[in-house]
């Protein structure tokens, strides 16, 4: 049971989970999915729910695809891929409107478009249609935690410095305000996005040797 487990968990599969989150982000290091971090960052509740919703998609997508890879026709692949991944999406989007609403209305039409994501659809394409249903899985979670990492840390900043609040709640005490302190109304603007974005590669880079190497 133990060997079992230290199978599941050996340093090839966490690798699978830990790189997407810095070394091969895909945002920061791949550069994908930028528009998505543009967005859908103004606040933080719509990033952490799209950052789960994108969990759960890759996550089984990847699954479902390894599981069939070797039945799958090469001439519809893309098609076969496309249709799970719409299933997945439309069982997220009746779930959100069933159980958040609100958060299901902000994020609008970027929840349809987790189907052509480029990151969900470079996965299956890369990993999941060439290796086995576990570390296909965890291919796919760490990607979207890659993934949802940055949406949070940009949302997270941007809310918390353009309205003073996180989730909706103000955080910042009064008395703060009460000493000239304003809210930066910029940090609100879609364009803000791409500069922590900007900001937050730029310190990737200085701390993490190994993208400076890539270059």
């Amino acid at each position: 049971m133990s060997k079992d487990k230290e199978k599941l968990f050996s340093k090839q599969n966490r690798a699978l989970l830990t790189d997407p989150l810095d070394d091969n982000n895909p945002i920061t290091v791949q550069v994908l999915g930028i528009c998505s971090a543009l967005a859908i960052t103004v606040k933080l509740e719509p990033a952490v729910v799209m950052t789960l919703s994108v969990i759960f998609v890759m996550g089984s997508s990847n699954m479902i695809i390894s599981i069939l890879r070797d039945i799958i026709p090469t001439r519809i692949r893309i098609i076969v891929q496309l249709v799970v991944i719409a299933s997945l999406v439309a069982i997220v989007d009746q779930f959100l409107k069933a159980y958040a609403y609100d958060v299901s209305k902000q994020l609008s039409i970027f929840i349809g478009l987790i189907i052509t994501n480029c990151i969900v659809m470079g996965r299956l394409e890369a990993f999941a249609l060439g290796n086995g249903v576990w570390k296909s899985f965890l291919d796919g979670v760490g990607n979207a935690l890659g993934y949802g990492w940055i949406l949070i840390v940009v949302a997270f900043i941007r809310e918390l410095f353009g309205s003073g609040e996180l989730f909706g709640v103000p955080v910042i005490p009064q008395f703060i305000y009460d000493l000239g302190y304003t809210d930066n109304g910029l940090m609100l603007l879609s364009p803000m996005a791409l500069i922590v974005v900007g900001v937050y590669i730029w310190i990737q880079r200085y701390f993490n040797r190994k993208l400076i190497e890539k270059d």
